[in-house]
């Protein structure tokens, strides 16, 4: 089983190639660049250093988000279209589960990781390592990251905080959960395409015609074009 992985739901850009039970190759990078341009090389490069060609593959797994709205419906359109042209399965993971994926694998605890969503806002979600495996405590969403904070008072555990966004939530987190949080380290805040591609790798194929991207919310402009259009409900 030959799987490419593939994750530009935010600013880390990354795809990995796995077979059996090792990874070939992986290729990140946190840059504030037009991913649209850049990810098709990226798989390129990845393929033929793996020395691989698309028709040995044999799952595509992307990252289908929360995230950046744009990043996470390049990296699915992108998916989707490698998938139905080769025949092969698609499957899609939680961007905020393969952050936890990362950085949680060895702590004892829960794993809080977040993305910024604006207004104080974060996407996040809580997870735990059970029996080697990764398993959702509390299911992804988007709160306040105050709120999120004082909610967490209530688990009896340390939770570890991790992603790239975490020093703008930093200070609140800090303020509310005092030494129940635990922060990751720099090297750890980057969401890994081998893990996407291991937590990917034993999940059934999806339908790829109604296969979407979890945005959590909608994108603003369309959400404000859909409420000025009466299609939402105020209050």
């Amino acid at each position: 089983m030959t799987i490419l992985a593939i994750d530009t739901s935010n600013y880390p850009l990354g795809v990995a190639l796995i077979e059996d039970n090792q990874v070939l190759g992986e290729y990140i990078t946190n840059l504030k660049k037009n991913h649209s341009v850049r990810i098709m090389p990226a798989i390129q490069t990845l393929m033929k250093d793996c020395e691989r060609t698309p028709a040995q593959l044999t799952k595509i797994v992307v990252a289908k988000g929360p995230g950046s709205y744009t990043g996470v419906r390049i990296g699915v359109t992108i998916a989707k279209t490698l998938a139905w042209s080769l025949k092969i399965p698609l499957v899609g993971v939680s961007s905020i589960e393969i952050m936890a994926a990362g950085a949680g694998r060895h702590f004892d605890g829960y794993i809080s990781p977040l993305i910024d969503a604006r207004r104080g806002q974060v996407y996040t979600g809580l997870y735990e390592y059970q029996s080697g495996l990764l398993t959702t405590v509390k299911e992804d969403r988007l709160v306040l990251s105050a709120d999120w904070a004082v909610a967490l008072r209530e688990v009896n555990k340390p939770i570890l905080f991790v992603g790239n966004d975490l020093p703008l939530h930093q200070a609140v987190i800090e303020e509310t959960l005092s030494s129940q949080a635990v922060f990751a380290a720099i090297t750890e805040h980057n969401p890994r395409p081998s893990e996407l591609a291991l937590l990917g790798k034993d999940k059934q194929g999806e339908d790829i015609h109604s296969f979407v991207p979890n945005y959590i919310r909608l994108a603003e402009a369309e959400a404000k074009w859909l409420e000025a259009n009466g299609k939402i409900l105020k209050g």
